[in-house]
């Protein structure tokens, strides 16, 4: 088996989009993969859709609210007694609400913040120890689109917890170099997802217009570049952050 074979990479938010397209990827890949879904119901259907890789030992299920700092350790606790290693992790987790600034109120606020942007924080450092011990790491931060350019009229909350994961990324990968640690962040937009699905067609069309390409993004594609960064191919890449947007975002 191949070194690459036996790395353990955890992606938070995995049961759905782009979470459940990259933990795919690394299940094909050949990885050890930790699914970290929140609602119970969600972990079941998605656990079905990997029932042989659960009988191999080759996943794991884990439900957490990954705004629960005490279950995150428990998690990576978990992940490290049953398989021993740590060596990837995709914070992928988020949510999401279009909620106009003056009507944004600090329960609100903190819900976002703590999903989106604490947690990836708090998901980093808890396995940055197993990291060190192996001298090698990849930590993929799912920020937006939302994060880099102010295009959103609403949702303050949600482009500031998205821009706080480039700046958490840069910090993170400064501070872990040195340690064979490379952190990144990706920033997708316009791409294919659940949500996508709900919006009015018409809009959806507007959104086509306005990206060079002409053509929404496919979850495969944006796997496709996580894999990449959680790679040995990935090891010269740190502290960036990767537009996949079609070319919305040109600079």
């Amino acid at each position: 088996m191949q070194m690459n074979e036996q790395r353990v990479a955890i992606v938070t938010g995995a049961n759905k989009g782009l979470g459940l397209a990259v933990a795919e990827n690394f299940v094909n890949e050949g990885k050890k993969v930790v699914f970290v879904i929140r609602n119970k119901a969600n972990l079941e259907e998605t656990k079905q859709r990997f029932q042989k890789e659960v009988n191999e030992n080759r996943v794991m299920f884990i439900q957490l609210d990954v705004s629960d700092t005490k279950g995150i350790k428990h998690a990576v606790d978990q992940v490290l007694t049953e398989w021993g290693r740590i060596d990837i992790l995709v914070n992928n987790a988020g949510i999401r609400y279009e909620t106009p600034i003056e009507e944004i109120n600090e329960e609100e606020w903190d819900q976002v913040i703590d999903v989106n942007l604490k947690s990836t924080f708090f998901f980093s450092q808890a396995v940055v120890p197993a990291m060190k011990e192996r001298g090698w790491g990849r930590i993929i931060n799912m920020s937006s689109f939302g994060g880099q350019a102010g295009p959103l009229t609403s949702g303050a909350h949600y482009s500031a917890s998205k821009a706080g994961q480039i700046a958490l990324s840069k910090t993170f990968a400064r501070s872990l170099a040195q340690y064979g640690i490379t952190v990144n962040a990706v920033t997708p937009a316009s791409v294919r997802t659940p949500e996508m699905d709900k919006m009015d067609p018409a809009k959806i069309a507007q959104m086509v217009e306005s990206i060079p390409l002409k053509r929404v993004g496919e979850p495969k594609e944006v796997a496709d570049l996580v894999s990449y960064l959680a790679s040995d191919s990935g090891g010269f890449t740190t502290g960036a952050t990767f537009d996949i947007n079609g070319g919305r975002l040109m600079r």
